[in-house]
């Protein structure tokens, strides 16, 4: 394999990978998108991803809720199963939920191992400096920990909204300080959400493991996007960063549309589609 490449396939992709995968060393980026279930798994690992997030947003993108506050550890363990089934190549990490590490270390441990069990290879977390113990104890767990900076939608109260995140210059100090220690914690990646591009090269220049963007400019040693954003499955005006590739919603109901006509109007189901007895047989098959 040639220096700042990832495996070629079949081979499946490990944290050792992606922790070697900056630009900076001729890695091309890093692609990373959300999914939740096991068709979305296998849509994404056929389009060549190299990580699938099982991501918290299955709250507010799969199950209706307005933030992604109200999923725990069982929801999670549901969905990573279900995209784990689909033996995707990517490597598959999953959001550790609201309130999951927060109250010490060995609920994170705890919490983290259920993950894995589940089928997740890594987990990810919110948080800066106030989460290095606990990266610390994952990944001595032998669970490896992707981090997460900038806006983290767990955070949403405390900002009071979904805000751009280290716009003045003693935050981005802070994220900055924040990315280092979580790289010298033992985060193998960093994703870093809705912040300033300039301030993403600055991070992305200083730590040692990848950065993943989302809403953080170009810089970034990879990209993330939400699965039902990018292919317009999800409701309202998408945010400043998310480039939509379809509108499969649009498309859905009118299949939907189409095949509920068909049935009211008797042209569903025809012949081609109806089971018959042989010739002269009345018995059910």
């Amino acid at each position: 394999m040639p220096e700042g490449a990832l495996p070629e396939p079949p081979k499946p992709i490990g944290v050792p990978d992606i922790r070697l995968a900056k630009r900076s060393r001729g890695y091309r980026p890093v692609v990373m998108l959300t999914a939740y279930d096991t068709p979305g798994a296998r849509i994404a690992d056929g389009a060549g991803v190299d990580i699938i997030l099982v991501g918290d947003s299955l709250a507010n993108t799969v199950l209706g809720y307005e933030d992604t506050l109200q999923v725990g550890i069982p929801e999670m363990v549901h969905h990573v199963g279900a995209v784990s089934r689909a033996r995707p190549r990517a490597l598959v990490v999953a959001d550790m939920p609201w309130m999951s590490y927060h109250l010490g270390v060995n609920d994170a441990v705890s919490n983290a191992s259920r993950l894995v069990r589940a089928g997740a290879e890594a987990v990810k977390l919110e948080g800066g400096r106030r989460r290095v113990e606990v990266v610390e104890a994952v990944v001595a767990a032998e669970v490896p920990v992707m981090g997460h900076l900038g806006l983290t939608p767990q955070s949403v109260h405390a900002f009071g909204g979904y805000r751009v995140q280290a716009r003045e210059a003693r935050a981005a100090e802070v994220l900055l300080e924040d990315a280092v220690a979580l790289a010298e914690a033992g985060c193998f990646a960093i994703v870093l959400e809705a912040v300033p591009d300039s301030v993403a090269a600055r991070v992305t220049e200083a730590v040692d493991v990848p950065t993943i963007g989302i809403g953080a400019g170009s810089s970034c040693d990879g990209q993330v996007l939400v699965f039902h954003d990018l292919l317009g499955l999800r409701e309202g005006k998408p945010a400043k960063f998310v480039r939509q590739y379809a509108q499969l919603s649009e498309l859905a109901t009118s299949a939907v549309s189409s095949w509920a006509a068909d049935v009211r109007s008797g042209a569903f189901p025809s012949e081609a589609e109806t089971y018959h007895l042989p010739a002269g047989d009345d018995r059910p098959d």
